[in-house]
């Protein structure tokens, strides 16, 4: 049976004081172990960026941000891994839920433009009485 593909998306912060060739290895031997499990969509490095707010009293990580395809056991095994890893300050792993496009335009618009429209189409017979009214 074929294993069902999930959409995700990880990113993990690199110590910089590690040096930057271990950082560059690190961030390589993550991105082989997410290759050699699923299959990369996008890799975007931000590089170094100033922390949020301290970690272990560092101001500054290496970024990487990548979305790739997998199966469902995989995340677990690489948060796992991020957790075991000298020189991860923090990661995460979310999975992406793609929405179907539907082909409906109604069901496409947002609830909030539904909402106005609705008052709108309540609002007009209402001033079609106080026009009448008035004459």
């Amino acid at each position: 049976m074929e294993k069902l593909n999930s959409s995700y998306e990880t990113i993990f912060i690199v110590d910089l004081q590690i040096g930057e060739d271990a950082v560059k290895a690190t961030v390589e031997k993550f991105l082989s172990l997410i290759k050699e499990n699923g299959e990369i969509t996008q890799i975007n490095e931000w590089g170094k960026r100033r922390l949020a707010y301290p970690i272990n009293d560092l101001n500054e990580g290496y970024y990487v941000l990548v979305n790739f395809n997998a199966p469902a056991d995989f995340p677990l095994e690489l948060e796992r891994v991020y957790n075991i890893t000298e020189g991860i300050m923090r990661s995460i792993v979310i999975k992406i839920e793609i929405k179907k496009k539907s082909s409906d335009s109604k069901a496409a618009k947002p609830q909030v433009v539904e909402a106005v429209e609705a008052e709108a189409v309540e609002a007009e017979p209402a001033a079609e009485e106080t026009t009448e009214a008035a004459e």
